[in-house]
């Protein structure tokens, strides 16, 4: 027994370290993404005001219009080809790779192109999430960490995650949602040293990134009733209708990369500039239409809109998500799911309210319970959709109508066999990389 004490005292004071390291991580992951969102709200601004502007100029507008999102996104694709291949699309399979023990990368690398190619691409108008860069600009922080520090292979990946997670938090302000992923989607284990770590990164960018950008919920939702235990089957049902729509969306997002994958024949930046001349084009009618989709989401969330306009919204993008994500250039997939999963919500509860008065909630209270649905559905997270929703939404009344959502949507994508996003991603990418002979 005498012999353990050593251990135990080495064990307790490598945890120490850990959280500190943890929260360092946390800090500097919180001021690099605050910033990435600070800058990318006013890329967003101006891609606005220089399509009013090109208004202007007619013909020569447009054509000046298609071709400066066809320019940002063939640079944006062009850095991550050059300069840093990991930094292409969301991120986080990479992460799970390196947190599984594959190549590390260079960490400054990632970070930069992943800053300057989603603030190109995201702010072109391509729908694609900050949460994608930010995810891996934390793990890059968290690598350098590491690295100055000495850490060992085993404290390195729970740092790996901690900054990840750190990433996420501060891309929708969402501390918990951080924490939570980093155990449910990246580690997909918990244990006291990882989960000290998660939730010291979370903390501890979230601590700095409130003093940037505020500490209100990313959506304004009004207070939400508890729907009562009757509407739990009418969650049930759409669950059942997010997971269906989740698993097409998933095979559409894969899809467009197969695609993608037959023009290699193409340059890198060609294929991306076809996209983002497309997203340019949409961008020159639709204005509203493009780039990642807060504004939208937040109009359902309110309850906004006719029936038709949402239907045709979400026809155009469940095409564009998958459309932007095969440029090949930095972003991620979250925001855009919350956009699609909100207006089945919307849509959902408009019916049944219609239908079914007596055993209907709020419209507003579907489309929250739809972003979880149909998060859970594509990324198979269902804690993490659930504690993301909520904390994006405040609406705490929820978390009923959120499970009972989750679980038909667990099952419809279990009984279709349809994996996880993150999980066929990776594959594709292991795939690319050691093709078989």
């Amino acid at each position: 027994m005498p012999e353990a004490l050593p251990d135990a005292e080495e064990h307790r004071n490598g945890t120490r370290v850990l959280a500190l390291l943890s929260l360092i991580v946390g800090v500097v992951s919180g001021l690099v993404c605050a910033t990435f969102r600070l800058v990318l709200q006013r890329a967003d601004a101006l891609r606005g005001g220089l399509i009013a502007l090109a208004y202007g100029l007619g013909a020569l507008g447009l054509l000046l219009v298609i071709a400066g999102a066809a320019t940002a996104t063939a640079v944006a694709a062009g850095l991550v080809r050059r300069i840093s291949p990991d930094a292409g699309g969301s991120g986080i399979p990479e992460v799970e790779a390196a947190i599984r023990g594959g190549k590390r990368g260079q960490p400054m690398r990632n970070a930069i192109v992943k800053f300057v190619g989603g603030l190109l691409a995201i702010g072109s108008g391509l729908a694609l999430g900050r949460e994608g860069p930010s995810v891996q600009m934390g793990h890059s922080i968290a690598d350098m960490v590491a690295r100055l520090s000495r850490r060992g292979e085993r404290d390195s990946r729970v740092l790996f995650a901690a900054g990840a997670g750190a990433g996420l938090a501060t891309a929708f302000n969402a501390p918990i949602a951080g924490a939570v992923f980093v155990l449910e989607e990246l580690l997909r284990r918990f244990d006291m040293r990882t989960a000290t770590a998660a939730l010291g990164a979370s903390a501890g960018a979230i601590a700095v990134a409130r003093v940037l950008l505020g500490v209100e919920p990313d959506f304004t939702v009004p207070n939400q009733p508890f729907p009562g235990f009757a509407t739990v089957p009418v969650h049930v049902v759409l669950g059942i209708v997010a997971g269906l729509a989740g698993a097409a969306y998933t095979r559409a997002t894969l899809g467009s990369l197969a695609v993608a994958d037959l023009a290699r024949g193409f340059p890198v930046a060609v294929r991306a500039a076809l996209i983002g001349g497309l997203v340019g084009l949409l961008a020159w009618f639709e204005p509203q239409l493009v780039g990642g989709g807060d504004a939208i989401t937040q109009q359902t969330l309110l309850n906004h809109g006719a029936l038709s306009a949402i239907a045709l919204i979400f026809a155009v993008r469940f095409a564009l998500g998958p459309l932007s994500y095969a440029a090949g250039t930095p972003g991620g997939l979250f925001a855009p799911m919350l956009v699609l999963g909100a207006q089945i919500g919307v849509v959902f509860g408009r019916l049944c309210v219609q239908w079914f008065p007596d055993a209907a909630a709020p419209p507003t209270a579907y489309a929250v319970v739809g972003m979880t649905a149909f998060f859970t559905a594509v990324v198979r997270a269902p804690v993490t959709g659930i504690a993301l929703a909520t904390e994006m939404t405040g609406c705490v009344n929820l978390l009923l109508p959120m499970l009972a959502a989750c679980f038909g949507a667990m099952v419809v994508t279990n009984l279709l066999g349809i994996p996880p996003i993150y999980d066929l991603l990776r594959e594709r990418a292991e795939r690319r990389t050691h093709p078989a002979t």
